[in-house]
């Protein structure tokens, strides 16, 4: 039955996102037929608004607005499907009535600077301006007080969230035979609350209220007083039917502050809907909402069947049987708790107990992928977006690099034209401060032909995205310009090699040329050593990827190899008398040199060989001085006898003098620490070293009682490192000791009491089936040569 609107314009109160407050909008509009819908959203949005009927718009979406000077100064409006609002617009272009947003400009929201200047807060500093309607979780800034618990708790309920779906989510839209009794009865309800607790008296909201009441007016003037419908936050409503003139309101308006603003649809995520920010102040369970607004006929059951399929997809052995078991629990416990039907709690309280077998892990899953959902929206290609951002969607069409809401991770092959691409993308976006995508260790390699990378599309990131459209119209274009501004700008040498390693994973090669000169002439300025050691690492691996990706970085490398020579220069000296925390830090550069080294390619002026010789002497330096810390001394001990460039019988006569009697305790454990601590592979070192075993053994035990309390921490620190495979075995063997046979009978009997004088050529050549394997050589006849005067590492280079 068709009621017309009598007297005056229809007042739709509703609860942002509300699936019981959308079907009850859709029924009143059905009903009423006004000629003229008005909703509570930002002018601005009117030109996109038919936007919304393109079958390429897919909600949840929002209305996106920024500051064209300040982009960074943006606001959001999101829609999902069950939206009241979003009903409202559907209808009206479905019926071909004309939509208009008439809450506070955009222009006008965006001005507003923070919460102690009218503003709000809200998604990304500056939210919108769309207070909570009246829902449980919404919290209205201007009150004190939840206008949703005091009802409930007049109602009899304790929690505001039931009451709520008892009397709105969980019906079927309609009053009876009358569609418009919900919103009379709720706008009521606002009316009491207001009258008892007052409008809050926030200038905002009072300035939003205005702005609507004169878009009301004239609305009404244009098509009549009974051809208008109004969707807005149930509390507005009392304020809209007020007996406030145009006077009033206008002079409310008068002086607002101004920004230029510019709007466009965007895609939105249930999971940002769950968050309590932004328009209606987030829901907990927009997953169950949208089921509840999509199966209004048996939900319950509906809702235990997805339920049992997700956990089916996860090997949990759910029968049919589960189902007809938890669908009766969850409507037993509504009767019992005395609720029209079974709501999220009851049907989850159910789940658990009959699928989950009264495990809360199952439940997490089930939250995070149905109660909440990882559904991203679609807009259509015809909404408007800066250049940036539609050069970064071509980009992502191009390279089948879809934006999704859910977190997954994508392994590149940088041999692969497309993967190469995927990975210029990723690496200026990150330039550009668009996080999407985030570096992971992927397949435990290490290899240059290889990234791993973690994506996740946020909505947050097309403010970014317009942020950094101030640097270009391509995404090429804006990266480049911004490595050259920031290489200019850049003050510390660290940041200049960190840049040069940016661009060239990113391929920059336009931005390459500045960043190379500010490297260069930042290089020549800086004197300290523990700087240019920091920054050496990132340059040879920038040399890497450089190579991988057929860049000239010969420019680089002379950088580089000069860096390393003045590093050689001034080590020395700078490792002297240093505190514990000095010396801890320079043993970090003292291992990012040497690897540094060991990467940088020969030059025409400098032969790889030249600089490797040059790095070991330093290090035999280090070895050999007593102002050095012990830390540090041990470890040029290692990283010498790893080389090859020490002797074992010449690392255990140091490790004899460091470990004497006549050193101080806590010096000899730093030495320790250096030598066999961290990640070195010092654990395994003792174990098939027993000489080297027996010094470090020999030095523990003879630790005077005093000293022994110092240096636990230190030796805590070393031993724990080691892998408990590598702990037990060396327990073992101080625990047998020589008597108990702990020396391995073969070493022995040759009289080598350290490592082997050569490697065992028989057993080398055992490991050559793994290696044809791990290179994919099917042909076991193919010779693969080795180097059997280098050790094991060796071989597998």
């Amino acid at each position: 039955m068709t009621t017309p609107l009598r007297d005056g314009p229809l007042l739709l109160g509703v609860r942002h996102h509300g699936p019981g407050s959308a079907r009850a909008v859709r029924a009143a509009l059905d009903a009423a037929s006004p000629r003229v819908v008005l909703i509570e959203g930002p002018p601005e949005g009117d030109a996109l608004v038919s936007l919304a009927a393109d079958p390429q718009m897919r909600p949840p979406v929002a209305l996106l607005a920024h500051a064209v000077d300040d982009p960074g100064r943006a606001a959001f409006w999101p829609l999902a499907e069950f939206s009241p609002e979003w009903v409202a617009i559907r209808w009206a272009l479905t019926h071909d009535a004309p939509v208009r947003f008439i809450d506070l400009p955009a222009t006008h929201s965006l001005a507003f600077k923070d919460d102690s200047e009218e503003g709000d807060g809200g998604e990304n500093g500056n939210e919108a301006g769309h207070d909570s309607a009246p829902g449980p979780g919404d919290r209205e800034r201007a009150l004190r007080i939840d206008p949703l618990a005091v009802l409930a708790e007049a109602a009899g309920y304790d929690d505001a969230e039931r009451w709520w779906e008892d009397v709105v989510e969980h019906r079927g839209g309609t009053d009876g035979d009358d569609p418009f009794a919900p919103f009379a009865a709720v706008g009521e309800a606002m009316g009491a609350l207001r009258e008892e607790y007052g409008d809050g008296g926030h200038r905002r909201d009072l300035v939003r209220e205005a702005y609507m009441r004169l878009q009301l007016r004239s609305a009404r003037k244009e098509f009549g007083d009974d051809q208008v419908a109004v969707v807005c936050g149930a509390w507005h409503v009392p304020a809209l039917g007020a007996g406030s003139t145009a006077t009033a309101d206008r002079a409310l308006l008068k002086g607002l502050p101004k920004v230029k603003s510019e709007m466009t649809w965007v895609p939105w995520t249930h999971h940002r809907l769950a968050r309590h920010s932004g328009y209606g102040a987030g829901i907990d369970s927009p997953g169950w909402y949208g089921h509840l607004f999509g199966a209004p006929d048996r939900p319950v059951t509906r809702w235990m069947t997805k339920v049992a399929g997700l956990l089916r997809e996860e090997d949990q052995p759910v029968s049919s049987a589960h189902v007809i078991e938890a669908v009766r629990l969850a409507e037993t416990l509504a009767t019992m708790r005395g609720r029209p039907l079974a709501g999220l709690t009851e049907t989850t309280d159910a789940i658990r107990a009959v699928m989950c077998d009264g495990s809360d892990v199952p439940l997490a899953l089930i939250r995070d992928r149905l109660i909440v959902g990882d559904v991203l929206g679609e807009v259509p290609d015809s909404a408007p977006a800066v250049p940036l951002q539609r050069d970064l969607t071509r980009l992502q069409r191009s390279l089948r690099l879809k934006p999704e809401a859910l977190e997954r991770e994508v392994d590149l092959d940088l041999r692969k034209e497309t993967d190469a691409g995927r990975s210029r993308l990723l690496h200026r976006l990150r330039l550009l401060a668009i996080g999407w995508g985030e570096p992971a260790a992927g397949r435990g390699s290490t290899g240059t032909f290889r990234e791993s990378w973690r994506l996740r599309w946020e909505p947050e990131l097309y403010v970014r995205v317009a942020e950094a459209g101030v640097w270009g119209t391509t995404v090429l274009s804006a990266a480049t310009a911004k490595a050259e501004s920031q290489a200019v700008s850049a003050t510390a040498l660290s940041e200049v090699t960190a840049l040069a390693e940016q661009c060239l994973l990113a391929e920059l090669t336009d931005a390459l040329p500045v960043v190379m000169k500010a490297l260069a002439d930042r290089a020549a300025l800086d004197a300290d050593v523990g700087h240019l050691a920091q920054a050496l690492p990132a340059l040879a691996r920038s040399l890497r990827y450089g190579d991988v990706r057929s860049t000239d970085t010969a420019a680089l490398g002379e950088v580089a190899a000069g860096l390393a020579e003045r590093v050689c220069v001034g080590l020395p000296p700078a490792c002297a008398a240093l505190d514990a925390d000095g010396a801890a830090e320079m043993r970090a550069h003292l291992d990012g040199v040497h690897t540094a080294i060991g990467l940088l390619p020969a030059t025409p002026d400098r032969p790889a060989g030249d600089l490797s010789g040059r790095w070991a002497a330093v290090l035999r330096k280090l070895a050999a001085r007593d102002t050095v810390p012990g830390v540090i001394r041990g470890r040029a001990t290692r990283l010498l006898l790893d080389d090859g460039r020490l002797p074992e019988d010449e690392a255990a006569r140091l490790m004899g003098l460091a470990l004497s009697p006549g050193a101080p305790p806590a010096d000899a454990a730093a030495w320790i620490e250096g030598f066999v601590g961290g990640a070195s592979g010092g654990g395994m070192l003792l174990v098939h070293d027993e000489r080297l075993l027996a010094l470090v053994d020999t030095w523990l035990t003879g630790v005077p009682a005093a000293s022994f309390t110092d240096v636990l921490p230190l030796l805590r620190r070393t031993f724990s490192a080691y892998e408990p495979g590598v702990r037990r075995t060396l327990g073992e063997l101080v625990r047998r000791g020589p008597a108990g046979g702990g020396a391995r009978p073969d070493r022995v009997e040759a009289g080598i009491p350290g490592f082997g004088a050569a490697v065992d050529e028989t057993r080398a050549d055992a490991v050559l089936p793994v290696l044809r394997l791990l290179l994919g050589d099917p042909d076991p006849d193919h010779r693969i040569d080795i180097d059997h005067d280098n050790d094991l590492a060796g071989v597998a280079r």
